[in-house]
């Protein structure tokens, strides 16, 4: 590919058309000498139809270990010997705790993920419920969660009581999700994202690179978020753990991740993508350039099961770049 044609699609998408799966192959297909001039055109969608400002969240493990499904990136499916923290649903007050703390850092949103394939209706759900609300009025941040496979009745609830988003990741491309994850099906996940959005909650979905899938897969992928009206999405890359299926993975380069982030922003030109689990192992010194490769979005504070960066490197990194990050909307 000639610089013109890079030119000829990015004006494409600035215009407001779309790009073409052909199109995108041309581009995730780029040499590493020429991937500095994606990024910069990815940016360049990225300024068009966003701002400067960088949407920060944060998320607590709330319910960790004994999954039951077998996802083979996971470091708490109960399938695999990880020796991953195992508790229970903690309590309210350690979990608006940990939402100041995410505050005070920077995060204009903070989110509950349970371990499991869902939460009951009951007890424990009605305790998320609340803990949910309180952050809310208290600490007057957005609030998002993921939960699992739920259901139409919670689904309205978690709204009813202003969730901002419902987090549903679909992992991988469909055609690659076999190879990821056999108790559910790619099925499953669709129908959860459809029953959030049916109950008028907006959905956060995004997946993981590098779980052995092509980069055509990861190009379908893209293509599958947008045709599911998503308009949040974070990009993990693998940071393999020991004891899962997944521990002796490839790593991709920081060149492969950075073209990927960037070609989900010419398939995406609106949308919400952040950068999240994974790129402090995979892009090490290189994770500035996740900011300039067309991303809005960062995960900040840390991960389910394992650390990221001191908050005070990410909000130096942000202000090296001269971004700001995005204030709650509460």
């Amino acid at each position: 590919m000639n610089l013109t044609t890079l030119q000829t699609y990015t004006e494409k998408v600035l215009q407001g058309q779309d790009i073409t799966f052909a199109e995108v192959l041309e581009l995730i297909s780029l040499p590493d000498r020429d991937t500095p001039l994606l990024l910069a055109m990815a940016d360049k969608i990225r300024q068009h139809y966003s701002s400067e400002e960088v949407d920060c969240c944060a998320i607590i493990n709330g319910r960790s270990g004994r999954c039951p499904e077998n996802c083979r990136f996971c470091a708490q499916s109960a399938h695999y010997h990880t020796g991953a923290t195992v508790y229970p649903l903690l309590d309210s007050e350690k979990i608006i705790a940990a939402a100041k703390k995410a505050k005070a850092a920077g995060a204009a949103r903070f989110a509950i993920v349970t371990s499991g394939r869902s939460v009951a209706e009951g007890p424990e759900f009605d305790a998320i419920l609340q803990t949910l609300a309180r952050i809310r009025q208290e600490v007057r941040i957005e609030t998002c969660c993921s939960l699992g496979l739920i259901t139409l009745h919670q689904a309205v609830a978690l709204k009813n009581i202003g969730v901002s988003r419902y987090h549903a990741n679909i992992e991988t491309a469909p055609s690659y999700f076999p190879s990821v994850c056999s108790t559910h099906t790619f099925a499953d996940k669709a129908s959860v994202i459809h029953t959030a959005q049916k109950a008028g909650l907006r959905v956060c979905s995004g997946g993981i690179f590098g779980l052995g899938e092509t980069p055509r897969q990861r190009v379908e992928m893209a293509f599958t978020l947008k045709d599911f009206g998503i308009d949040s999405i974070p990009l993990n890359i693998l940071n393999p753990i020991p004891g899962t299926p997944f521990a002796n993975n490839q790593p991709l380069s920081p060149w492969d991740i950075l073209r990927t982030f960037a070609v989900f922003r010419f398939i995406l030109p609106k949308a919400l993508i952040r950068t999240a689990g994974g790129r402090e192992v995979n892009l090490r010194s290189m994770q500035a350039y996740a900011l300039t490769s067309g991303l809005n979005g960062l995960m900040i504070g840390g991960y389910l099961t394992t650390d990221g960066n001191a908050v005070s490197v990410d909000m130096q990194m942000l202000h090296d770049l001269g971004r700001r990050p995005t204030q709650p909307q509460v």
